[in-house]
């Protein structure tokens, strides 16, 4: 496996940019993926969150959009990455603006929830790379704005994201227009039987690159579960951010509602937070996330599909306020944390209900995750309680329950618009 990224024989000008990032050792997906795609091969890789699976394919892709210049001077649509999530289209926007900054390429996002018109008028003007959301870029491709005739380079990226939000469908409309001669790259965290039939239409004698298994959770990760009553779950969160050692944490919840209701409790006890899910706006969404990057809010709550775009440098905790009911949900969820050989802590707060999904989670993770008993809040209701409310405080449910030793529980340690690549903090 290569040293640096020299070895992998990347050309000067995205060298120097790596540098400027600070990037000098490549990680296993981009040791083993860069060099298959600077052969021209297709590309089937299994990688899980956090691997650094974006430069992989962004950094090689620059290159080659380089050495195969078109014959003429007006920008087409060259390369095509569609992703699942807006938040996750910018993310790899802002890779290919810093991998790129010195050079002539440029790019432009494309996704729903904000005006069309100014992804219009960078279409317009010309871009050689595109990234976006399927229902936007079929939509503008329906009214005439874009074509695909042009492009040399696909990539679909989580792609069982892409299945679990329905995107099946949007993605064989792409299929059928795409040139049939293209290098393409396929990218998913998990390899179920739907996701290996999707990948066998799109790729062609493909190579593969799997670099964890299947369903691992990244091993750095400390993880634990509380069992607590739902009735005393918003009171364990109180009593967990206590603990000034959390300096930001992402907490997950199942639904919407849930999510704003979590927030709501915590901004009414002066902990700053916001919220992050399907009915904020673009913008509002773009917001929290910053905030919470640069710490001015301690606290983002989000559902699963809002947050597979979130990619926060030394983002320490992570938060199951709900156990999620699909295992691989899980992987995604506390793969936020421990991000590019980074430590990381991920707590998950397990009601008598949701035990059977911490079951199905400890299956497909292949073991058991550790049990924090000693805190102020133990589950006491080991039946179905359907008259339970969880919008409540609840209290402490007996005097058995010890507080949290000093320094909190089992805390880890741990220190739309067109775009000229430019010089932008990246995150793989």
């Amino acid at each position: 496996m290569s040293t640096n990224f020299k070895e992998l024989g990347l050309i000067e000008p995205i060298l120097l940019a790596l540098f400027e990032e600070g990037y000098t050792i490549p990680t296993p997906i981009q040791a083993q993926s860069i060099p298959i795609i600077l052969e021209g091969k297709d590309l089937l890789g299994c990688a899980q969150t956090g691997t650094g699976k974006t430069a992989a394919f962004t950094l090689p892709i620059i290159q080659l959009l380089l050495q195969h210049k078109p014959a003429e001077r007006r920008k087409k649509i060259r390369t095509l990455i569609v992703t699942p999530t807006r938040e996750l289209a910018i993310q790899i926007a802002e890779n290919f603006e810093a991998y790129g900054r010195h050079t002539p390429l440029n790019c432009t996002v494309i996704f729903g929830g904000v005006g069309q018109g100014p992804q219009v008028t960078a279409l317009r003007n010309g871009v050689d790379v595109v990234i976006a959301t399927p229902g936007r870029l079929l939509d503008l491709m329906n009214q005439g704005h874009l074509s695909l005739r042009d492009v040399e380079f696909f990539v679909l990226d989580e792609a069982d994201r892409m299945l679990d939000m329905g995107f099946v469908h949007d993605i064989k409309k792409l299929l059928a227009v795409l040139p049939k001669k293209r290098q393409s790259l396929f990218f998913s965290a998990t390899m179920p039987p739907e996701i290996v039939n999707l990948a066998n239409a799109i790729l062609n004698k493909p190579s593969s690159v799997s670099v964890t298994p299947v369903s691992s959770t990244v091993e750095i990760i400390d993880q634990s579960v509380y069992f607590v009553d739902k009735v005393n779950k918003n009171s364990l969160l109180m009593e967990l951010l206590k603990d000034q050692n959390i300096k930001n944490v992402l907490v997950f919840t199942r639904t919407k509602h849930g999510a704003d209701k979590v927030v709501n409790l915590l901004v009414k006890n002066n902990v700053s937070a916001e919220a992050i899910h399907g009915n904020k706006s673009q913008n509002a969404r773009q917001r929290a996330l910053s905030n919470f990057k640069d710490q001015s809010t301690r606290v983002l709550v989000a559902t699963d599909i809002a947050a597979r775009g979130i990619d926060v440098d030394e983002l320490a905790h992570v938060i199951n306020f709900e156990i999620p009911n699909i295992p691989e949900t899980y992987v995604h969820r506390i793969g936020r944390t421990g991000r590019a050989g980074a430590s990381g802590a991920a707590y998950s707060f397990c009601d008598y209900e949701e035990k059977a999904y911490l079951k199905d989670i400890e299956k497909l993770i292949g073991k058991s995750i550790p049990v924090i008993e000693s805190h102020p809040y133990p589950m006491q209701q080991f039946h179905a309680n359907k008259t339970s409310k969880d919008a409540g405080w609840g209290k402490p449910n007996n005097t058995r329950g010890r507080a949290p030793r000093e320094g909190g529980p089992n805390v880890g340690q741990k220190g739309g618009q067109k775009r000229r690549f430019s010089n932008t903090k990246p995150t793989r």
